[in-house]
């Protein structure tokens, strides 16, 4: 680590193998900005899907390869479950060097006082996604998911894809974004801190006057075309893009 202390927050990467050159700018970021951090922080959706960890692909293997020598060089890895990976556990956490955060989490960064979200539960217009979600997090449905075979566990994974896509058709823009009364609620019960949260793909650092207190809300950009951080120190925080690097004309 070198520099100002700071730590860095991504999400939305929907790292999978039909998007290569993502896959490509991730483990560069690994190698390049993240070892200059003293901590990375995943927010959810690393993977566009995850149906156990129990299901090694080349892909898998190599995330978790990654993130284990960026944990073992000595950068805290934190990872949080996301609304395509929910079902990412401890064996692949361990694996990794990360550490799995509840949704939400409140942390100390540098003397601020931050709420870290995946973002999926500020989007409450959604009933139909939000019954989704009680859903899948269910202990219950997950351990009946998990004792499927793994060709079946993608069938119904890949079909949940498909009608999520075609649910999407039907929805406004402003039902899949968040709703302004549960940021404001979240903030109020945390204590007016700092959010930063992904999940609607849709960047920006949001200011806020809640009960007399200023609050900032930052909502990390997804990796689908190129990819971004956010960086954080005792000073504040700042975004910054990434463009992924030519292919290996190898």
């Amino acid at each position: 680590m070198s520099g100002i202390p700071h730590s860095l927050f991504i999400s939305d990467l929907h790292l999978c193998e039909s998007r290569p050159q993502i896959s490509r700018l991730f483990f560069d970021f690994l190698r390049t900005h993240a070892r200059n951090a003293e901590a990375l922080y995943i927010l959810g959706d690393l993977f566009e899907s995850w149906v156990g960890d129990d299901d090694e692909t080349s892909l898998s293997r190599s995330v978790v390869e990654a993130l284990r020598s960026l944990s073992d060089s000595g950068v805290a890895v934190y990872l949080m479950h996301g609304n395509r990976d929910f079902l990412l556990a401890r064996p692949f956490a361990d694996a990794s060097g990360a550490r799995l955060l509840a949704d939400p989490t409140m942390m100390d960064i540098y003397g601020q006082p931050t709420l870290l979200m995946h973002g999926d539960t500020l989007c409450t217009d959604d009933a139909a996604y939000l019954a989704f979600r009680a859903q899948v997090r269910d202990p219950a449905w997950q351990s009946g998911f998990l004792a499927q075979p793994l060709a079946k566990r993608h069938a119904m994974a890949q079909q949940a894809r498909n009608q999520s896509e075609q649910a999407k058709q039907g929805k406004t823009a402003a039902i899949m974004d968040v709703n302004q009364q549960a940021v404001i609620e979240i903030l109020r019960e945390y204590a007016y801190p700092r959010l930063i949260h992904g999940h609607t793909h849709r960047p920006a650092r949001h200011l806020l006057q809640i009960d007399g207190h200023a609050c900032e809300r930052w909502v990390l950009q997804d990796w689908y075309d190129s990819g971004g951080y956010l960086r954080c120190d005792a000073e504040g925080c700042s975004t910054h893009s990434l463009t992924c690097p030519e292919p290996d004309p190898r």
